[in-house]
């Protein structure tokens, strides 16, 4: 997209600058608030109580496949497992959730707001870590839309960001089938496990964000799914019309 636009202004030296926003502010910090969906609840995360799920469901990885892109992991036993959750639940620029299957009542999985910047409204989702029983499933989906509608809607971020190993397909296959929007990569941005990590980014913006909003709702929608519970429409963010999201003003900014 060529960057002189519409969001672009020029001062009075000709030069192109910025939109202005002259009535932002900075948005609060997630509560780690439950945020309530149909088929899954997310909840803020506590070791003690979704510790043992976890571990059962993390079981189900035979092979560890989960592990191979997250900086820790694959565990040899429980001790070590418990140690790792416990430090990932004590880090303070983390607020995250543990991922419950409403029907069972089991957690599945984890996924953390992080990299939050309240002064320019920018926010993560990431640490994602997700059991088989999780993993490409309508829950996660559910998920993932509690998520960006809770930073969007409720809190009023403008940006909010998705990163991932330039090699893990998966992630990057998740990002794009969910909305995000390819950045760049950020070549060998970390060293992880003894190995290097170049990066891959991806963000939505604010403005982008209702129609992918309404694009996930329809998806999400139970006449959408079938007795089985087969979808009968496919996700189609590739139909939404990112010229009319960039064309269109921020949504307003809510409290929360």
């Amino acid at each position: 997209m060529n960057p002189i636009s519409e969001h672009t202004s020029v001062n009075t030296l000709g030069q192109p600058i910025g939109a202005a926003l002259p009535d932002w502010t900075p948005r609060p910090l997630p509560s780690g608030a439950t945020l309530e969906g149909r088929l899954i609840r997310l909840e803020r995360f506590d070791p003690a109580v979704h510790g043992e799920s976890l571990w059962r469901a993390y079981g189900d990885d035979a092979e560890g496949r989960i592990w191979t892109y997250l900086g820790a992991g694959p565990f040899a036993d429980r001790e070590s497992f418990d140690a790792w959750l416990a430090v990932h639940a004590a880090d303070r620029s983390l607020v995250s959730y543990a991922l419950i299957e409403r029907e069972s009542s089991r957690a599945l999985g984890l996924a953390s707001y992080l990299r939050i910047d309240p002064a320019v409204g920018s926010i993560e989702i990431g640490h994602l870590c997700f059991a088989p029983a999780l993993a490409r499933s309508t829950l996660s989906t559910e998920a993932h839309y509690l998520l960006m509608r809770h930073a969007f809607d409720a809190l009023g971020y403008r940006r909010y960001e998705w990163k991932c190993d330039s090699l893990n397909g998966p992630s990057k296959r998740a990002a794009e089938r969910l909305g995000f929007r390819f950045e760049g990569v950020h070549r060998q941005a970390r060293v992880y496990k003894g190995r290097n990590r170049d990066t891959a980014w991806y963000s939505i913006l604010d403005r982008e964000w209702p129609p992918l909003r309404l694009a996930l709702e329809r998806w999400l929608a139970p006449e959408n799914f079938d007795g089985q519970g087969r979808q009968r429409q496919r996700l189609d963010i590739a139909g939404v019309d990112h010229g009319q999201a960039e064309r269109s003003e921020p949504i307003a900014k809510v409290s929360g």
